[in-house]
């Protein structure tokens, strides 16, 4: 059994606890907000995102990101995407050469148009880096429902040991080496998850939301093979699977968001109802400028900026993509 650290209490960050936990690691747990921390050591649970599973005695809240990687094997870092960079700079001092370090946050950074393993191998670049991402509500992974993700790595035997080490008979883990892949992929598809949530909020019906989703793993397909991604990996778990659970599911803040937008709700009253981060609001302006700075076509990315930008509403972005010129659907 191993000793293992998760920087960040969120719900993502407690599911991924729980399941290590119950494994029978000895895991640590930390967050920046003291107040969050000292309610999850008095209820001995998570009460403000995942209330209601308790924690068992693997799993110790402590008050510091020192406190949580001191003895660690492996230092899991669950903070949003918009924070990764200062929760790894905070750790880049603690990290030893033997800890391996997962990420689990789903964006690009705003600004730099970094992905989160950009940035680490930037700040540290012997880092021994592995994203975890797929379809995984963190409300169903805490209460241990069978939930399958991917593991990816540049180095296929970090991706081997961390699949060896998170795998539980609820929790399946798959290898990937496609790191640029997996990494877009679970940022690129909380977009469409917005697009669907619009959809729907507007009234619009099942098929299309078929549509909305069919055509956008095309887009994120189009990006990420343009930034050096493998194709197939938009196929797989983290990208078409990851895509399906959020734009369908209730459990997901991104789509709950723009039912609120469809519904004609501003987007920033919308995002601060959600009461969590919603991370394809900043991933949506991220994706808009990267497609731009590498000259990728992304029109269901480009009329979702502008209708959270309040520049159009939802009914005009439907019109404006219903109304594009004819295409061959086979040309990506």
């Amino acid at each position: 059994m191993k000793n293992i650290a998760v920087i960040g209490a969120g719900s993502w960050g407690t599911a991924l606890a729980l399941t290590l936990s119950n494994k029978g690691h000895q895991v640590k747990i930390c967050d920046v907000d003291q107040a969050h921390i000292r309610e999850m050591k008095e209820h001995r649970e998570n009460v403000k995102y995942l209330p209601g599973i308790p924690f068992n005695d693997n799993l110790a809240v402590v008050g510091s990101t020192e406190e949580a990687m001191e003895g660690a094997d492996i230092v899991l870092f669950s903070a949003p995407a918009q924070h990764f960079r200062s929760a790894f700079e905070h750790a880049i001092p603690l990290i030893e050469d033997s800890m391996v370090v997962v990420n689990v946050a789903k964006g690009i950074e705003q600004g730099t148009l970094m992905r989160m393993s950009e940035i680490a191998t930037l700040l540290k670049p012997d880092v021994k880096y592995v994203v975890l991402s797929g379809p995984s509500h963190a409300e169903e992974v805490g209460r241990f429902l069978p939930t399958t993700v991917a593991v990816a790595s540049k180095d296929m035997k970090l991706a081997e040991y961390i699949q060896d080490e998170f795998m539980t008979d609820r929790f399946r883990v798959y290898t990937n080496s496609d790191v640029c892949g997996v990494e877009l992929g679970g940022a690129l598809k909380n977009i469409i998850a917005l697009g669907a949530g619009i959809s729907d909020g507007i009234g619009f019906g099942d098929n299309a939301k078929a549509a909305l989703m069919t055509r956008g793993i095309t887009e994120m397909k189009r990006l990420g093979v343009s930034l050096g991604a493998d194709p197939e990996t938009f196929a797989g778990l983290t990208g078409v699977g990851d895509l399906i659970v959020t734009c369908t599911s209730m459990h997901s803040r991104n789509r709950r968001c723009g039912i609120m937008i469809g519904e004609g709700v501003k987007p920033s009253e919308a995002t601060k109802k959600v009461g969590m981060v919603v991370e394809g609001m900043f991933t949506t302006i991220a994706a808009y400028e990267l497609a731009k700075r590498v000259g990728v076509e992304m029109p269901i990315t480009e009329c979702i900026y502008e209708c959270i930008n309040e520049k159009i509403d939802a009914r005009e972005a439907v019109e404006i993509l219903m109304g594009r010129d004819k295409k061959n659907e086979m040309h990506i």
